[in-house]
C-alpha cells in the first residue's frame, strides 16, 4: 500500500471539504446581504457621507465625521443599539455608487428625492433635514424680485437647468402650480457656477436657481471663489427642500428602523436642537 498516495488523497479530500464549507458560508453571507458583524455579533452599518459639505456632512479639524446630518445619524445610532455604526467620509460619486452597490449601507449628503434616485435607492419616509433653495439675482432688481412669483412676473428668465438636476423639478413644480405666472424653464447641459453668475450679472438671465449654501460658499463668504460678484449679486430665499439619507435597495428593514428613530428624535426636540447648533436656525420651518 502506498502511504504517501493515501495521505495525498486524504489531504485533497479535506481541502475540498474545507473549500465547500467556506463557499457555503459565503453563500450564507450573500443571502444575508453580505452584512459584516462586529466582535460582539452586531451588524455593522456603514454610513457614507461627503467629506466637505459644511455644515451638513464633513470631516472636522480633529479628523472626525461631523456635520448636521452626521450628528443626526449618530443620534439614530443611539436609538438602535443592536447595530454598530461606522462613519465613512468619501466623495459624492463614491457615496452614490457605493450605496447602490452595497459597499455602504446608507449615505447622506443633503440629498433630495428624484424619480431617478428612487429607482436606485430606498428612501425613508422621514427626512433627515432640509436645505433652502432660492434665486441669485442682481442687486438692481432686488426691489422688484422678492420671491418666485415676483420673479416670474418680472421676466421669468432663469438660467437653464439640466433635466436630471433636482432643481429642474423645483421650477417645473412651481410652473404646474402657477399656470398663469410661469418661469421660462429651459434645459441645458452642465456648466460652471461662474458662468451662471456671469450670465445673471450681464442680464442674459435675471435669476439662477441656487441652493443657499452654494451661494454662501461661492459668493457671500469673504474667501469665496466668486466673492468679487457680491457687489452686484444678492440672494432671495424661495423654500425649503427636504433632505434624506439613501439606503441600499436591500436595506428596507433598516430604513424602517431609521424612520422610527427619527420620529422619536423629532418628538424629543433633538433635531431642532441640532439645527440650531449647525445652522443657527430651524431650516425645517421652511418646509411648512
Amino acid at each position: 500500500m502506498n502511504f504517501n498516495k493515501i495521505t495525498k488523497t486524504a489531504l485533497t479530500a479535506l481541502l475540498g471539504a474545507a473549500l465547500a464549507v467556506g463557499l457555503a458560508g459565503c453563500g450564507k453571507d450573500a443571502a444575508d446581504g453580505g452584512a459584516a458583524k462586529s466582535a460582539d455579533g452586531k451588524k455593522i452599518v456603514t454610513v457614507a457621507h461627503t467629506n466637505y459639505y459644511v455644515p451638513y456632512d464633513y470631516v472636522n479639524e480633529q479628523g472626525e465625521s461631523d456635520g448636521f446630518e452626521v450628528a443626526v445619524m449618530k443620534e439614530v445610532a443611539k436609538k438602535l443599539p443592536q447595530y454598530e455604526f461606522k462613519f465613512v467620509p468619501t466623495s459624492d460619486d463614491d457615496l452614490l455608487i457605493g450605496v447602490e452597490s452595497g459597499k455602504y449601507t446608507v449615505g447622506t449628503k443633503g440629498i433630495w428625492i428624484t424619480d431617478a434616485r428612487k429607482k436606485k435607492y430606498v428612501f425613508p419616509k422621514n427626512n433627515i433635514g432640509a436645505s433652502v433653495i432660492g434665486l441669485t439675482i442682481r442687486k438692481d432688481t432686488a426691489n422688484e424680485i422678492k420671491d418666485m412669483a415676483s420673479f416670474a412676473k418680472f421676466s421669468g428668465k432663469i438660467v437653464p437647468i439640466a433635466p436630471q438636476d433636482a432643481r429642474y423639478m423645483v421650477v417645473d413644480t412651481y410652473n404646474k402650480e402657477n399656470p398663469d405666472n410661469q418661469i421660462k424653464l429651459t434645459s441645458s447641459e452642465s456648466f460652471q457656477n461662474a458662468d451662471a453668475y456671469s450670465w445673471v450679472m450681464e442680464g442674459r438671465y435675471d435669476g439662477y436657481l441656487d441652493v443657499e449654501l452654494s451661494y454662501k460658499n461661492n459668493i457671500a463668504k469673504e474667501d469665496a471663489p466668486y466673492h468679487a460678484f457680491s457687489d452686484k449679486l444678492t440672494y432671495v430665499r424661495y423654500k425649503g427642500i427636504p433632505t434624506y439619507p439613501i439606503f441600499n435597495k436591500n436595506e428596507q428593514a433598516f430604513a424602517d428602523e431609521y424612520d422610527k428613530a427619527i420620529e422619536e428624535l423629532r418628538s424629543e426636540g433633538k433635531i431642532a436642537e441640532l439645527e440650531q447648533k449647525y445652522f443657527g436656525e430651524s431650516l425645517s420651518e421652511y418646509l411648512k
